[in-house]
Parts: structure tokens; C-alpha cells; sequence
């Protein structure tokens, strides 16, 4: 996979720190996700890769340190107006409306990115409030049209994880922050989110914390590998591959492919 380098940077992350008293979390992390790319973050149990997607998506605050999205430093904004200049996530644990139907988990996750006309409860989703346009686009994206009308704790395990990101997706997002999608999967659905995730950078950029050295090297056109709150090594796949901090930080023989 060629490198990126004709893209603007979309996201960047100067010196950001956490601290949670006197543990260190985070001890400066510096990271440039470009446009229209699948950037990998990696690491070891502990290495910090979740603490960084709260502070890059506002669900923490940052203990110092700087973060731009799309020219607007961001640092200090809360989770909802980062959703609405364009970031949306989706959580390593699914977190799903399981009663209601795909459809209408899907309507909400759209009419959400607007946060007075997601508790307006007096209005029925109807015309503008029903989303069709972007609800209908997103069903065919993650392959779910015939099971629109579902509950979503029906669906199998894989079908729940592509619904995730399908509530990610509806959100409009220029950037999709995705938390281990593949964490609980069995072998048949790998392929189907695999596709998926790599297809998303015609229109949206990735940001991808995943276990899967597989799926991470097939699809990743940069990979951030992260060892105890800092940031160990960076580069192409092959290059990551190559790296022997990065093997013997935790890949070992799991480099070649496979779940670290």
C-alpha cells in the first residue's frame, strides 16, 4: 500500500497527555491522520490506545497537549460539537437500541448529530425527521436492507458490529473512530467488516484501534504502534512489519499475520 503522503492532514494530535493523579496515561502524543485514510492505532493491553480515542473524540478531557480536526483546534470542545464538525465512534463494546428495529437505530443515530432535533419527542419521524435518504444509503453500505426492519438484538454478533458502524456512518462524519469493530467475531464475518472498513476511505477517513494483525496490515495505509502512553513507532505496514522494537515490543512471530 502506497503512502498517503498527497493528503491533507485531517486530524492532529500535539504532546496530548492524560494523567489520572499520578498515573500517566498518556505522556505526549503527537499523531497526523490524513484524509481519506485507514490510520491503525496498535499496542499492547495498557498501551493507551483507548485513552487516546477518548481525548481525540472528547469523551475525556486532555490533561495538556493540543488537538486540531479540519483547521479548528478542538481541544477543549465537548463529544457533541466534535460530532458535529464531523467525528463520529463506535465503542469496543457494541452499544446498540437492542428493542428497536435497524432502521430506526439508524434514524436516530442520524437525527442525533443535531442534538435539539434528537429530543424533540413531540415530533414524529416523518418526512426531514425520518433520515430516509441517509438511512437507506447506510443500510446498503453495511449490508443490512434485509434486516432494516430487525430488532437489532437479533441480529448475529457480526451483523450488530456492522450496525455500529452503520450508526457511526449516519452520523455524516468526515472521520470514524472505530474501536476494535472486529473484537468477538467469528471467522465468516471478518471478511464482510474487513471490506467494509476498507471501503469506507472513498468518503470518510478511519481511525482503527484493532487487535487483528491481519486485518490491521491488509487495510491500515498508516499504523501507529503505541507501548505505555507514548508512541513507539510509526509507518507503512511493511514498514511496522519490519520493526524490530515494534517485535519486540509485543508482535513477536504474531507480525506475520493473526490476533495479538
Amino acid at each position: 500500500m502506497s503512502a498517503p503522503t498527497a493528503s491533507p492532514v485531517l486530524l492532529e494530535a500535539q504532546g496530548v497527555a492524560k494523567h489520572y493523579g499520578k498515573f500517566v496515561a498518556l505522556g505526549g502524543v503527537d499523531l497526523k491522520v490524513r484524509a481519506n485514510t485507514v490510520h491503525s492505532v496498535i499496542g499492547p493491553n495498557g498501551a493507551g490506545k483507548t485513552t487516546l480515542f477518548h481525548m481525540l473524540t472528547g469523551t475525556k478531557g486532555v490533561s495538556g497537549g493540543r488537538i486540531l480536526f479540519d483547521g479548528h483546534d478542538v481541544t477543549r470542545e465537548p463529544d457533541h460539537r466534535r460530532v458535529r464538525r464531523g467525528m463520529a465512534r463506535s465503542f469496543q463494546v457494541t452499544s446498540l437500541f437492542l428493542t428497536l428495529p435497524v432502521r430506526e437505530n439508524l434514524r436516530l443515530a442520524a437525527q442525533g448529530v443535531a442534538p435539539g432535533a434528537a429530543l424533540n419527542c413531540w415530533s414524529p419521524p416523518v418526512g426531514r425527521r425520518s433520515c430516509a435518504d441517509t438511512v437507506a444509503s447506510v443500510l446498503a453500505r453495511v449490508g443490512l436492507e434485509r434486516h432494516a426492519g430487525t430488532p437489532a438484538g437479533n441480529l448475529s454478533h457480526g451483523q450488530q458490529r456492522r450496525l455500529e458502524v452503520g450508526m457511526a456512518l449516519a452520523a455524516r462524519p468526515k472521520a470514524i473512530f472505530l474501536d476494535e469493530p472486529t473484537s468477538g467475531m467469528g471467522i465468516d464475518d471478518l471478511d464482510d467488516m474487513k471490506r467494509l472498513i476498507q471501503g469506507l476511505k472513498d468518503e470518510h477517513t478511519v481511525v482503527l484501534i484493532e487487535h487483528n494483525m491481519g486485518i490491521v496490515m491488509d487495510i491500515s495505509d498508516t499504523i501507529t504502534v503505541m507501548q505505555q502512553g507514548r508512541v513507539l513507532a510509526e509507518g507503512l505496514p511493511h514498514e511496522i512489519r519490519a520493526d524490530e522494537r515494534v517485535r519486540s515490543a509485543y508482535l513477536g512471530n504474531m507480525i506475520t499475520g493473526g490476533k495479538a
